[in-house]
C-alpha cells in the first residue's frame, strides 16, 4: 500500500501546473491560450520572458525531484525514479487540466538531477549545446530522451528500466515536434529575457 500512496502521491506531486499557475498570477493571462497552448516553460517565454520560463523550469524540476526522494525514501534510488516517472506523467497529463499537461523535458531534468547528478550535467551540456548551436530546443531535448536509458542501465537495471519509460514518454509528448524536426520545419528558440 505504501508503494501505491508513493506513485499517487508523485503524480499529483507532477500534475500541479507551474507554468500556467505563475503566468497567472503575475497578470499573463492563460497560458494554453497563447503560443503553442503547452502549458511548459517554452511557452512561458513566450508571454513572460526567460526568466519567467526558468522560473517554472526551477518549479517544474523541484517537483520532480521531491517525488524522487519520496520514492527512495519508502524504497531506494531505483523505486526513487520510478516516482520520478509518475511525476513526469502527471506532468504530462495533469488530472486538474483534463490530462492536457506539458511535454515533461523540465521534470525529467529534476529526475535526473536528484537519481543522478552526473547524468543531470551530461544531458544538460547536451541540451545547452545543442539548442544554442542549432537554436531548436527540441532536437537537444530528443537526444536527451535517446541518452538517458544508457545512462540509468550504467547505474543499475532497475533504474535503466525507469528511465527508458521516462524517455519513451517523453519521445511520445514530442511527436510532432520530431515530425517537424524530420521536415526541417521546426522552430527555433526566441531568446527573451523579459516581456
Amino acid at each position: 500500500m505504501i508503494y501505491i500512496i508513493a506513485i499517487v502521491v508523485s503524480y499529483l506531486l507532477g500534475s500541479v501546473p507551474m507554468g500556467l499557475l505563475l503566468t497567472r498570477v503575475m497578470g499573463k493571462g492563460d497560458l494554453r491560450k497563447v503560443g503553442s497552448g503547452n502549458i511548459g516553460a517554452t511557452n512561458v517565454m513566450r508571454v513572460g520572458g526567460l526568466r519567467m520560463a526558468g522560473l517554472v523550469w526551477l518549479l517544474d524540476m523541484a517537483k520532480a525531484i521531491a517525488a524522487v526522494f519520496i520514492g527512495r525514501y519508502v524504497s531506494g534510488d531505483a523505486f526513487g525514479a520510478w516516482c520520478g516517472f509518475a511525476a513526469i506523467v502527471g506532468h504530462c497529463y495533469p488530472v486538474w487540466l483534463k490530462f492536457k499537461g506539458g511535454k515533461g523535458i523540465s521534470s525529467l531534468f529534476g529526475v535526473l538531477l536528484a537519481v543522478s547528478p552526473m547524468s543531470f550535467v551530461v544531458c544538460a551540456i547536451e541540451w545547452l549545446l545543442v539548442a544554442l548551436t542549432s537554436g531548436i530546443s527540441s532536437l537537444g531535448a530528443t537526444i536527451v530522451f535517446c541518452l538517458i536509458p544508457i545512462l540509468g542501465f550504467a547505474i543499475s537495471f532497475n533504474v535503466g528500466f525507469a528511465f527508458l519509460a521516462i524517455g519513451a514518454l517523453c519521445m511520445w509528448r514530442h511527436r510532432e515536434n520530431i515530425k517537424r524536426l524530420l521536415n526541417k520545419t521546426e522552430s527555433k528558440i526566441e531568446w527573451k529575457w523579459k516581456k
